[in-house]
């Protein structure tokens, strides 16, 4: 079973992803927070699993409280639902430590699968998000302490594994396509991220597309 703690200052947000939610037989409500203040608090008192958090909030913010919950309970996984999805609120909730980033569009399936898939210990993104992500850091010729993958000597399966992450996919649909099990493609994504230095999917599916684009310009 999967506990969420619902975080929105509206009311009405958070009784319709208590609906949704308990339309599922894996996820159910642990609690829910009013602010960043009450969302830290109720961390703290009732470990949920995942946390689906709001940004804008009265008092305490969500990339705030994002920051403390992680810092205190850092096997949390938080998934930020919000109304703004523009760079101005993604870099700050990923540099708070965020795991996930959905807009308040994304249908109740995505919202489903987005917590199963942060328990999971995969990150959910919008794919718009994603792509944004990716086209921004290739378009700056981002460079981090780590090559890119095409300079580490990665297995072919690997390289296979990676490809597939590039396009945003979750760890079910990567094993589905190569026909492995979820159980061997998180150990091909830990593998992933021990060799190229990458601290998360964000940066390995970064790191995929920048050697799919230096691959093609050589």
């Amino acid at each position: 079973m999967i506990r969420v703690l619902l975080v929105d200052d509206q009311q009405l947000v958070r009784a319709g992803l208590r609906m949704l939610c308990e339309t599922t037989a894996d996820i159910e409500v642990a609690g829910e927070a009013a602010n960043g203040h009450e969302a830290v608090v109720l961390a703290e008192r009732l470990r949920p699993d995942v946390v689906l958090m709001d940004l804008r909030m009265p008092g305490v913010d969500g990339f705030t409280a994002t920051t403390r919950i992680l810092a205190a309970r850092p096997a949390t996984r938080v998934i930020v639902l919000t109304t703004f999805d523009d760079d101005e609120h993604l870099y700050p909730a990923l540099r708070a430590g965020a795991h996930g980033f959905l807009a308040k569009d994304a249908t109740p399936e995505e919202v489903l699968d987005a917590i199963r898939r942060v328990a999971d210990g995969d990150a959910p993104f919008s794919p718009a998000v994603l792509r944004r992500l990716v086209h921004a850091a290739v378009a700056a010729r981002e460079r981090t302490e780590a090559p890119a993958p095409g300079r580490w000597r990665l297995t072919g399966r690997e390289q296979d594994v990676l490809a597939l992450l590039g396009q945003g996919m979750s760890n079910a649909e990567i094993a589905a396509e190569l026909h492995l099990g979820v159980t061997t493609v998180k150990t091909h994504i830990a593998n992933l991220m021990t060799k190229t230095g990458a601290t998360n999917r964000v940066r390995l599916a970064v790191l995929a597309a920048r050697d799919l684009t230096e691959r093609a310009e050589d």
